[in-house]
């Protein structure tokens, strides 16, 4: 007859175990484990010693309030010979004795989250189990040491920002590990509306990383429920903070558990792409931030975004916008109800911007199905194909009312970056999107789109004419500086024109601003070959009020044909680089050794900067929280802003400080200085 085990006491080695799982940076004094990966329990008998073959241990692990075996919410096991890593077992793996080490693995496709594991009649252990990029059987496995010690573990990174033809990397904490946030992420879970109308489906659903990460970009944005943030695109910030304030996701993550829930103001696309990014890595998902330049919205799903200007070359807004930029999240899986080819990176999209199946949420998607134009693919593929690869075509709208059709030049889904595994360069991953530009395999994309009007084939660059916006490399906030237009007349008659050239202050989503500076010229003359070069003088004095934080100058140039009355838009967007920040780190780099950082920006504006003010935040650097030094003096035109912040750091490694200017004239400029800490 089974002996049945007499637990008296138990030890869970939580830190022999979190190391082994790669969880011990949530901290060692409780049991994180991933799926399908063994743990090891020290279990102490009352009486009686374990003996192979006769003693038994009837097991049961549950998560989620209502346990069911027919939702795999529960799982009932004894004890085997060996573990089998295929499904939920126990095996004893020390020599027969009164203390017995038992091994216990879950299955690789267990649902995720909080866990009970009774033993016998008296042990109830308590644990989080969390996806397994590095198990081959769970549907989230990565098989590369590097890309998961980026896409997973690593706990800071780089967002793109700035324009395609001047990317800006900008430092984020992602913050995955530190204190309290894994709970902050389990909470999202269960927060969620699924949960809350049946929470053992829901339960059963965290089994399934396509689930959970559909349902993460729907609990970033507050849109439908208790979500993270609140997005904000315009009229000031009052009652929160601009999303340029933030610097990582730690702060806004327990701004929004501390507050019972209640969203986080505000956002924009990075800050929700940020954020889907850090709990994606919390929960075991790899997880990047992706940055699409000139990143189309289309509102109707025809694949065309049509745009209006009027006589002057401006904008006339509309629903469907070309925003200068816009950020989503990649995660890494496998995809069993799709086409194998289809495994690997799907993208979603937690900022709201339209509802699928009637929730403001987006994706996954696969990056390979919106490269091969499949458009039936879940989920929400027409979206994001959209905002690749859609065709602009601008009309201009006249005062009496018709419309004309102007040839523009403008591409949608350029330079689609990332931050590169283990290094701050930025990769381009273009080409996993879409295929190159005019190309043969790019038209059959098209047509399985059911989509033939793409604006390359139709640009014959009316008749000859061209027309193109040039600019200077030197473009800093609070300089004057100049931006052309480059007419060129390619035909062999002379021509006579009209040349427009405009710039207005922008924000990154394509909503335009305030006039920066207008020339009108009525009679430009271009012999055959001939070409001209008109400029337009950009000065501080003038934009310096106008621009959003965003730094953007929207520059359009319209050239009228007088012999054909055909109309040519060139548009550009620039970015205004902010002041470099330099840090020095003053002592030794040492786990638990106090530092200093001291750093400094010199103001490039011609009028002086008052309530200036650097934070630094970082990663194992700064205990989880933001540290702040206001200056107590006015900087001056050309003067240096100086402070020396002192931190701590826990852990050694490679860690990122990520440091924050702001002031009345120069807000929000960001910076960061990578830091080796020994042990």
């Amino acid at each position: 007859m089974a002996q049945v085990l007499d637990i008296d006491r138990w030890n869970l080695e939580c830190e022999f175990n979190n190391t082994d799982h790669r969880t011990d940076l949530n901290g060692v004094d409780r049991l994180i484990v991933r799926r399908g990966q063994p743990f090891t329990i020290s279990l102490y008998l009352r009486s009686g010693s374990f003996q192979p073959g006769t003693s038994s241990l009837d097991c049961a692990a549950e998560t989620g309030p209502q346990p069911s075996e027919q939702y795999g919410t529960r799982a009932s096991f004894g004890l085997s010979p060996s573990i089998d890593t295929s499904r939920w077992s126990a095996a004893v793996t020390s020599p027969p004795g009164d203390m017995v080490a038992l091994s216990v693995c879950s299955s690789p496709n267990a649902p995720i989250g909080r866990y009970t594991l009774t033993l016998g009649r008296s042990a109830r252990i308590e644990f989080i189990l969390l996806f397994n990029p590095w198990c081959s059987g769970d549907a989230v496995y990565m098989d590369s040491e590097q890309k998961l010690a980026e896409y997973v573990l690593s706990q800071d990174g780089l967002v793109f920002q700035g324009s395609y033809k001047h990317p800006i990397a900008t430092p984020w904490n992602f913050g995955q590990f530190e204190g309290g946030i894994l709970d902050i992420c389990l909470r999202i879970l269960d927060t969620n509306p699924k949960y809350l109308r049946n929470p053992g489906k829901d339960c059963s659903g965290r089994r399934n990383p396509i689930y959970v990460s559909r349902l993460l970009s729907a609990m970033i944005n507050c849109n439908d429920d208790k979500g993270v943030l609140l997005g904000k695109w315009s009229d000031g910030f009052e009652g929160g903070v601009s999303p340029m304030f933030w610097r990582g996701s730690v702060e806004i993550l327990r701004n929004w558990d501390t507050q019972a829930c209640q969203p986080v103001r505000y956002g924009q696309c990075w800050v929700f792409a940020a954020v889907a990014c850090s709990v994606s890595r919390a929960l075991g998902i790899p997880c990047r931030v992706v940055t699409n330049f000139l990143s189309a919205h289309d509102t109707n799903n025809n694949l065309v975004i049509e745009r209006y200007i009027n006589e002057k070359g401006e904008l006339i807004r509309s629903k469907e916008m070309i925003w200068n930029y816009h950020c989503w999240v990649e995660s890494w899986m496998t995809r069993p109800d799709l086409k194998p080819e289809f495994n690997g990176w799907q993208a979603s999209d937690p900022t709201p911007q339209e509802k699928s199946e009637g929730v403001y949420c987006c994706g996954p998607i696969p990056v390979r199905a919106i490269k091969e134009g499949e458009l039936m693919s879940k989920y929400d593929a027409s979206f994001v194909f959209a905002e690749v690869n859609a065709d602009v075509i601008t009309f201009m709208k006249k005062k009496d009312g018709s419309t004309s059709k102007v040839t523009t030049t403008t591409f949608v889904g350029q330079k689609i970056s990332t931050k590169s595994v283990g290094s701050d360069n930025r990769e381009d991953i273009t080409h996993l999107y879409k295929y190159p530009e005019g190309s043969d395999e790019e038209r059959e994309a098209f047509k399985k789109a059911d989509h033939q009007n793409k604006l390359v084939q139709e640009q014959q660059q009316g008749g000859g004419l061209h027309i193109a916006i040039k600019v200077t490399s030197d473009m800093k906030k609070g300089c004057d500086f100049d931006v052309f237009a480059v007419v060129t007349n390619n035909t062999n008659t002379d021509k006579k024109c009209r040349l427009l050239f405009g710039s207005c202050a922008m924000s990154y989503n394509g909503v335009m601003g305030a006039n920066c500076g207008f020339k009108d010229l009525l009679n430009v003359e271009l012999a055959p070959g001939g070409e001209r070069r008109v400029p337009l003088k950009l000065n501080y004095s003038k934009y310096g009020g106008l621009l959003t934080e965003d730094n953007l100058i929207r520059l359009a140039t319209l050239l009228m044909d007088y012999s054909t009355g055909e109309s040519f838009l060139a548009v550009r967007n620039i970015v205004l680089d902010n002041p470099e920040i330099k840090v020095r780190i003053l002592g030794e780099p040492k786990e638990n050794r106090k530092l200093a950082a001291e750093i400094s920006l010199q103001n490039p504006l011609p009028e002086p900067l008052e309530s200036c003010c650097f934070s630094i935040e970082g990663a194992n650097l700064t205990g989880g929280r933001v540290i702040s030094e206001r200056l107590g003096c006015t900087v001056g035109p050309g003067e240096d802003a100086k402070v020396k912040i002192y931190f701590t750091p826990t852990h050694s490694g490679l860690r990122k400080l990520i440091v924050d200017f702001d002031s009345n004239k120069l807000c929000h400029v960001k910076g960061y200085r990578n830091v080796i800490i020994g042990k």
